[in-house]
């Protein structure tokens, strides 16, 4: 099992969910469960949607799979076409995955070459964030901020580098609302320009709890990169596909980058599928001569997984889930503040529907809890006794704890209560159980 500890099962039944059904899945003894998780952020257009089996079957039957390798297919002809019209400003030109760390890779990789071209063969550095996700492939890897998953396979690809992130729950009152943008070019300016390829960063950073933007951050940031030369990576995979209102992250907070790397939610996670976006000006060294970009993957641009995104699209259009999310995250935000009045809610933010609360020990004081308190309230109590009570969410310790929601887009007032009330019912629990350990 993927990041599982195997031990946890040793005396314990593994949850076997067998059949979905819009924002809720079954076990194998018929118990309902609100997937306040999306899966994992990508079954945006919720479970048991028909349509988009059938237009798989229907591919199946006219064409399984052909390569992408020199060939190309209509399905996937017709999917980088869609995505490019989708996609904001000059991202124009499409390159298929098979997920999101395959996306990340091929993004990193597709910077270095581009460089390469330019006769700047010595940007080689990519900058993250701290505690930021970006994948688990060696490459994707080097760009995660998060030290407990870096460790185990050091040394690791050269040249990753990271700066704050814009988590401001704990920031000074008198600092700098850019700082965390301004960090970057500190970062930079560090490490030599000319040897940094590309700042790659989510619109809304996923691990740590849905760290938002300060306002002006992006475009900040984009300056900063152009300053220096610096491709700029907004990574997708989770806040594109209408998880934060918009077909892509970065249309919400109004900045252009040079590649947008998504997946997930491409399918609604119906097939596995991924994509890299470049901009007009990255592509163009590809396009004349015998340039090649030297990269691929068997995968890419599957035809039934082409079929699948291509259904899914069609659903998220005659649906308007882009504009629903829009029209709902301010009542979804809303049952999450009402929890503030629970002494170990610390803080509540994300954007659309993707949003996290912070947990504390004290809340005047913003104490957080430490490892072994951590380890005993997420995983110890947390993480089952939400489930039992029929709610999945994630609760997450990658930076300090928290509990994540990431509902399927379609998610109404009817999931909401439920979310607020079984959080209200297993939160309070939590608290009465921290203080009587004090």
């Amino acid at each position: 099992m993927h990041f599982t500890r195997m031990s946890s099962y040793r005396d314990a039944e593994v949850p076997i969910i067998v059949r979905g059904d819009g924002c809720y899945v079954y076990d194998e003894a018929g118990k309902r469960y609100l997937d306040g998780l999306s899966a994992l952020f990508c079954v945006n257009a919720g479970h048991g949607r028909t349509e988009i089996g059938e237009a798989m079957a229907a591919q199946v039957s006219e064409l399984g799979f052909y390569t992408n390798w020199s060939y190309a297919h209509p399905r996937a002809i017709e999917l980088a076409e869609r995505i490019a019209g989708y996609a904001p400003g000059d991202l124009e030109r499409v390159f298929f995955t098979s997920g999101g760390s395959e996306s990340v890779e091929s993004a990193l990789k597709l910077c270095r070459i581009y460089h390469r071209h330019n006769g700047e063969g010595g940007r080689y550095k990519v900058i993250a964030r701290e505690i930021a996700y970006h994948g688990t492939t060696m490459g994707a890897l080097t760009a995660t901020g998060i030290p407990d998953l870096r460790a185990p396979f050091e040394p690791l690809n050269p040249g990753g580098r990271h700066a704050p992130n814009t988590n401001s729950y704990r920031w000074p009152a008198d600092r700098d609302p850019l700082w965390a943008a301004d960090q970057i070019e500190e970062r930079i300016l560090f490490e030599g320009p000319e040897t940094v390829s590309a700042v790659i960063l989510e619109p809304v950073q996923n691990a740590g709890g849905c760290f938002t933007p300060q306002d002006g951050y992006w475009q900040r940031v984009r300056e900063i990169c152009d300053r220096y030369g610096v491709l700029l990576i907004s990574d997708e995979v989770i806040c594109s596909w209408g998880r934060l209102g918009h077909w892509f992250g970065c249309e919400r907070y109004g900045y252009q980058p040079d590649i947008v790397t998504t997946a997930k939610g491409l399918t609604s996670a119906y097939s596995p599928m991924g994509a890299v976006i470049a901009s007009a000006k990255v592509a163009a060294p590809f396009l004349e001569g015998t340039s090649m970009f030297t990269h691929g993957f068997t995968f890419g641009g599957h035809p039934v997984s082409a079929a699948a995104a291509l259904a899914n699209l069609d659903i998220f259009e005659r649906e308007d889930l882009c504009g629903h999310v829009r029209a709902k995250e301010g009542e979804l935000r809303q049952t999450l503040e009402d929890l503030r009045d629970i002494p170990i809610v610390g803080d509540v933010r994300g954007a659309g529907f993707f949003h996290a609360i912070e947990l504390v020990k004290d809340r005047d004081t913003k104490e957080t809890f430490d490892d072994d308190e951590s380890e005993w309230l997420l995983r110890g109590f947390l993480s089952g006794a939400l489930y039992e009570n029929g709610l999945i969410c994630r609760a997450d310790d990658r930076g300090d704890p928290v509990i994540q929601l990431s509902p399927p887009l379609i998610a109404d007032s009817e999931q909401f209560a439920e979310i607020g009330a079984t959080l209200r019912k297993v939160l309070t629990e939590a608290a009465d159980r921290v203080a009587a350990e004090r």
